[in-house]
C-alpha cells in the first residue's frame, strides 16, 4: 500500500510538532511543509529533512499531497482549508475550526461534495485519560473544568475562549448527550486586548450543569476536569493523563468510607494519536472522531460565550439563540 502523502501548512510552534509527528508515523510520507516566512520554512524543513516551501501554490504543484494539516492563524483557516479541499486534498484543520459558523458550514458542504476527510484538531479528544473516561461516564450531573496557565505572547489573534476554553467546550459536549438550554459567561482582559480570563456556566436540557474556568494569566498551570455522577466523582488530569474515581462505600463500623480508584491504561502522545487517526481516515475513507460538525458546534457555543462576555447581563436562553 502506498504511503499517504501529507503536508503541513504553517509551521509555527504547533505546526512544527504536526510535521515532526508525521515524520514518525508509518506509511506516511511528508511531501512538504509550507510557511509564509521563508526562513522558518527552511529551518523546519532542514531540521526534519523534508521539502519546504514559502509559496503555497508551488507546494500543491510540486508536492501533490493527499492530505494536509492547516496550522495557520485562525483568521486564515477558512481560506486555507477551502483552497485545499477545492484541490481534492483531505484536511485536518486546527481548532477553532474557523472564525465564523457560516465558514465552517461552507467547509462542511465542500468536503461532503468532494467526499474528503475534514477533521478538526481538538487534541484533547485523543488524550488517553479522556478516551478512558468516555467509555465509563454514563450520567453526568455536573462537570467542572479548569484550564489555567501563565501568559504567552505566542497566541495573539484570539482570546482565551477560542484559544483554551474551546477544548473544554468540545470535551463537555462530547460527554453530555443533550441540547443546551442556557449559557452565562464573564471575562476580562489583563495582558492583551482580548479576554485573558473567562468563566462560563452551561445548562443542558437534561438537567446537567457545567462550569468552565480558563485563564492565560495565572501563575499556576492546571488542566483538569471533574465529573460528578450519582454514585461516583471522576477527576481527569489532562497533563499527566491520570484518572481518579472517588466513591463512598457504607461500612457497618465506620459509616461512609471514601474509596479512590486509579485506573491503569496505556498512555500515548495525544498529537500522535490524533494525526495517526487522521491518516487512517484518509487511507480508509472513514469519518473522523472529531469532524466538522463537532468543530462547528463547539464554535457556536464559544461564540455564544464571547457574546456574553462582550454584552454581560443577558444569558443565551435557547438553542436558537446559542446558534
Amino acid at each position: 500500500m502506498d504511503p499517504v502523502r501529507v503536508g503541513v501548512i504553517g509551521v509555527g510552534h504547533l505546526g512544527f510538532h504536526h510535521a515532526r509527528v508525521y515524520t514518525e508515523l508509518l506509511n506516511t510520507d511528508v511531501v512538504g511543509i509550507v510557511d509564509t516566512n521563508p526562513e522558518r520554512a527552511a529551518a523546519v524543513g532542514e531540521l526534519l529533512r523534508v521539502p519546504f516551501y514559502s509559496d503555497i501554490e508551488k507546494f500543491y504543484r510540486h508536492a501533490r499531497p493527499d492530505a494536509v494539516s492547516v496550522v495557520v492563524p485562525t483568521v486564515h483557516h477558512y481560506e486555507t482549508a477551502k483552497r485545499a479541499l477545492g484541490s481534492g486534498v483531505n484536511v485536518l484543520i486546527e481548532k477553532p475550526v474557523t472564525s465564523t459558523v457560516e465558514e465552517a458550514e461552507e467547509l462542511l458542504q465542500l468536503a461532503a461534495t468532494q467526499n474528503l476527510v475534514l477533521q478538526v484538531g481538538h487534541i484533547e479528544r485523543f488524550n488517553s485519560a479522556v478516551q478512558h473516561v468516555r467509555n465509563i461516564i454514563k450520567d453526568p450531573l455536573f462537570l467542572q473544568s479548569k484550564r489555567i496557565g501563565p501568559f504567552s505572547s505566542r497566541i495573539s489573534d484570539v482570546g482565551v475562549v477560542l484559544d483554551l476554553m474551546i477544548h473544554d467546550i468540545d470535551i463537555i459536549l462530547s460527554l453530555v448527550h443533550s441540547e443546551i438550554s442556557s449559557i452565562s459567561a464573564m471575562g476580562r482582559s489583563v495582558r492583551s486586548n482580548l479576554e485573558d480570563i473567562a468563566t462560563a456556566q452551561i445548562a443542558f436540557q437534561n438537567g446537567t450543569l457545567a462550569q468552565i474556568l480558563v485563564s492565560r494569566v495565572s501563575e499556576r498551570r492546571l488542566r483538569q476536569l471533574e465529573i460528578m455522577e450519582p454514585e461516583r466523582f471522576v477527576t481527569i488530569n489532562y497533563e499527566t493523563q491520570d484518572v481518579s474515581i472517588h466513591r463512598c462505600v457504607q461500612e457497618k463500623e465506620c459509616g461512609l468510607v471514601e474509596v479512590i480508584e486509579h485506573p491503569v491504561f496505556p498512555k500515548r502522545e495525544p498529537l500522535k494519536l490524533e494525526l495517526q487517526h487522521f491518516v487512517t481516515c484518509v487511507r480508509e475513507g472513514k469519518q473522523p472522531l472529531v469532524g466538522i460538525m463537532d468543530g462547528k458546534r463547539a464554535l457556536e457555543v464559544a461564540i455564544a460565550i464571547l457574546k456574553q462576555i462582550q454584552a454581560p447581563g443577558r444569558a443565551a436562553e435557547s438553542p436558537a439563540e446559542i446558534a
